[in-house]
């Protein structure tokens, strides 16, 4: 990592160090107190990418990419909760509906933090949630399945699939309110602390004014396909993690000295596909990175289990959340064309950390 990071990079290792990882075990168990969020929200990271002239960083996708592995290495649970605010606030920020005005400004400050609840949107032709034009403004009836974040969000980015085939992504409040009833937190074997529910929606009404983007269906799908298919920086934050578990362990420091060389080629790779000029070029090369980057984050929450011993099994146990919270990050924001190709390449004769692994205890044979 860079020895001079950027100030967001600085406070987000703080924030990690100092707050997050800590107490990460206890909030896997109990979920995520309102004090990490606080944390988080004056933090300035959730402005990290917003435009500067809203109060944002305007950073580079890198530091990004790099706040994203910390925060995700020290809690998982904490990290996906605020993960979710980074989309509400590239979505204002490329569209100048009256919105922007309202809401921009806040997100990027942390004065406000935003749960999105669009993911029913990749089942189209199905329509969990449709949106309809009623009286000045849409309606929105159906189900979301999974929304992040659950009393401790401010306000939502909803979306749906108007009649004409558009998708129509517009903000509410984060709260029950008519036309709007959560489900009880979900039980999860990982990210239960995420406060995840599912949201039924029953004529809820939201203002033109609220309204964020309105496009096709397949215009706002060309550019939602590709993003997928890239490496999640939280599978790096999660694997190096494990390697600093497996470095403390003296059995361990040969197999994770082997499996860290094999990351930072798979990182770099990783990062220079996602850095490509046009996102739906190289999608197969994408893909194999992208599996190439799970194989190592699972050898790696492995061995840090195996080091651990009995122990491991604990629920106090770092080495068993990062398996766990390793094992979410396997399906989180999976998609037909990702699943595909992650189960086509554990069908074919490989080693555990990628076609060519290094040598190791751990991941020979």
């Amino acid at each position: 990592m860079n020895r001079n990071p950027h100030p967001l990079v600085a406070r987000a290792r703080r924030l990690a160090t100092d707050v997050l990882a800590p107490i990460a075990e206890r909030v896997d168990q109990e979920g995520v107190p309102r004090s990490s969020i606080e944390a988080v929200k004056e933090s300035g990271l959730l402005g990290v990418s917003a435009p500067v002239e809203y109060g944002g960083s305007a950073a580079p996708a890198a530091v990004a990419r790099e706040i994203a592995e910390i925060l995700a290495g020290a809690c998982c649970s904490t990290w996906f909760v605020q993960t979710q605010h980074h989309t509400p606030v590239s979505t204002l920020a490329k569209n100048e509906l009256p919105v922007r005005e309202r809401l921009l400004g806040p997100l990027a400050s942390g004065e406000l933090l935003s749960g999105v609840a669009y993911a029913q949107l990749r089942a189209y032709p199905r329509v969990p949630v449709r949106a309809t034009r009623d009286r000045g403004g849409w309606r929105f009836d159906g189900t979301v399945p999974w929304y992040t974040g659950w009393g401790l969000n401010d306000v939502m980015l909803l979306a749906g699939v108007t009649e004409a085939d558009e998708a129509l992504f517009a903000f509410t409040e984060a709260r029950a309110q008519p036309g709007l009833r959560p489900s009880a937190p979900m039980r999860l074997a990982a990210l239960g602390a995420s406060r995840t529910v599912s949201l039924e929606l029953d004529g809820l009404r939201l203002p033109d004014e609220a309204v964020a983007l309105r496009t096709p269906y397949e215009t706002w799908a060309a550019s939602d396909r590709p993003k997928n298919t890239n490496a999640s920086p939280a599978v790096f934050g999660i694997t190096e993690s494990a390697l600093a578990l497996l470095d403390g362990a003296p059995a361990g420091q040969e197999t994770a000295h082997a499996l860290r060389s094999r990351l930072d080629e798979v990182r770099r790779q990783a990062y220079a596909l996602a850095d490509h000029p046009v996102p739906y070029e190289r999608i197969e090369e994408r893909l194999a990175v992208k599996t190439q980057a799970y194989d190592l984050m699972r050898t790696a929450t492995t061995a840090a289990v195996v080091a651990g011993g009995g122990r491991a099994m604990s629920l106090d146990s770092r080495a068993q959340r990062l398996a766990r919270e390793g094992m979410f990050l396997l399906v989180q924001g999976q998609t037909d064309e990702v699943r595909g190709a992650h189960l086509g390449h554990l069908s074919m004769d490989r080693g555990a950390a990628g076609a060519n692994p290094p040598s190791s205890p751990m991941t020979d044979g």
